[in-house]
């Protein structure tokens, strides 16, 4: 009898048998949990989409009420049933909102928070009670931008639409610099650049630089209109002469001559416009700017009599001996505009290299050219806006340019850009 129980514990067949049934429990364990760690994220995915959806239609019902909460909850309700959210019943005293106070860059705020309560297959078998699944969204307008005083027109996915490089330093602390190029880098700050700005803000990317100095960046927003995308020069307006504008007209000679071959000031030498002059039309030619320029209430428009498509449409100069004093007109077709050149140009390059003296208060629109600013003396103090195709700063000094908001340009008479918002998801 011994004998037998001996040899019957030493066989090893079924040992295998024995295991997996001592394992099973295991197996089975790890199945259920694997199982119902999949339906929760799954039912918290939802839930999270559902309150992220109902956030943001209680801000658009903020923004349509000026701020008031009036309707808030219903706007959230309507939108969690329109969405199909309610597919699992919310726990009582859900949805749950409040409103964040506003911050500087984040308004009529609303915070969703969502609860349901579902049991889960395989756990619930060992819970006394099923699981509560919450998901919280806040949501606010937020600026794509302010009006924007530097903005690149460029739309395409290729392009840098503002760039900064060499040792060029650009203080803008009240301007919004806006890009509407498409690119993952449509805006970039390099070399040992130094851009001091309120906010870089872009249709695309933009990579962080410790050559940025701004409050906020504001990447992948809406496109930023063109303020001046209604304006087109009037042939009817023009009344031409084949002389080319220097220091040597005689004004009183010109009658109700605007229109000129060209604009040419060489070192040290003056023009002075009369006030309110009006447009100063070049036809056909460029500007070069080296002495003394002084226009209040002028546009130079860089343009062309002849309505054919290609016609040919001048560049524009300003050197670094140039001293500017060219203030927009206030109104009329071109008011707020310093420096108009008509979108027929075919891919100029316009230049602004600026010295001490500049102050050009307006906006320098080159629509299908790359302005590039080059800042040769201690500074360029711009009261402006650059509206361009692309821009491009660089040079090796200071660039002051003040926002036409600030006091010390008030009255500039330039339109807004369009103040841009967009709600979405802030937390």
């Amino acid at each position: 009898m011994i004998k037998k129980l001996r040899s019957l514990w030493r066989d090893s067949r079924g040992n295998t048998l024995a295991i997996a049934a001592a394992c099973l429990p295991m197996i089975i364990g790890c199945a259920g949990l694997a199982s119902d760690t999949i339906q929760w994220t799954l039912w918290k995915r939802q839930l999270q989409r559902a309150a992220d959806s109902a956030a943001i239609a209680g801000v658009y019902d903020r923004e349509n009420a000026s701020g008031a909460t009036t309707n808030t909850s219903t706007a959230v309700s309507r939108d969690l049933a329109l969405n199909q959210h309610t597919w699992m019943s919310l726990l009582s005293g859900y949805p749950q909102l409040s409103y964040p106070a506003n911050t500087t860059y984040e308004t009529n705020q609303v915070t969703v928070t969502l609860a349901i309560q579902q049991s889960l297959p395989f756990s619930s078998l060992f819970m006394s009670s099923a699981p509560v699944i919450t998901a919280t969204a806040t949501a606010a307008s937020v600026p794509a931008a302010g009006d924007a005083c530097i903005e690149s027109l460029d739309s395409s996915a290729t392009s840098t639409g503002i760039s900064n490089s060499g040792n060029t330093t650009i203080n803008a602390p009240t301007c919004i610099l806006y890009s509407n190029s498409t690119s993952s880098n449509s805006a970039s700050a390099g070399g040992s650049s130094l851009v001091t700005a309120q906010a870089i803000a872009a249709v695309g990317g933009i990579q962080q630089s410790s050559n940025w100095v701004v409050q906020q960046y504001i990447p992948y927003s809406p496109p930023l209109a063109d303020p001046f995308a209604n304006v087109t020069p009037d042939p009817t307006q023009m009344n031409c002469t084949s002389a080319t504008l220097s220091n040597n007209t005689n004004w009183n000679s010109l009658g109700n001559i605007n229109c000129f071959s060209g604009l040419s000031l060489q070192p040290n030498k003056t023009i002075n416009v009369p006030n309110n002059f009006g447009p100063i039309y070049i036809n056909g030619g460029s500007v070069d700017l080296k002495g003394t320029f002084n226009c209040t209430g002028c546009t130079i428009v860089l343009t062309n009599t002849s309505t054919a498509s290609n016609a040919t449409i001048g560049s524009f100069t300003s050197n670094a001996s140039a001293n500017n004093n060219i203030t927009a007109p206030t109104t009329g077709t071109y008011a707020g505009i310093a420096v108009y050149q008509d979108r027929r140009s075919t891919g100029n390059t316009d230049k602004i290299n600026g010295g001490s003296n500049n102050v050009i208060q307006g906006a320098v629109y080159f629509p299908s050219d790359t302005l590039q600013v080059n800042g040769t003396g201690t500074g360029v103090a711009l009261c402006s806006m650059f509206i361009a195709k692309d821009i491009v700063f660089t040079g090796n000094s200071s660039i002051a340019i003040n926002s036409p908001d600030d006091t010390v340009c008030s009255g500039s008479g330039e339109p807004s850009n369009g103040a841009v918002k967009m709600v979405r998801l802030v937390a």
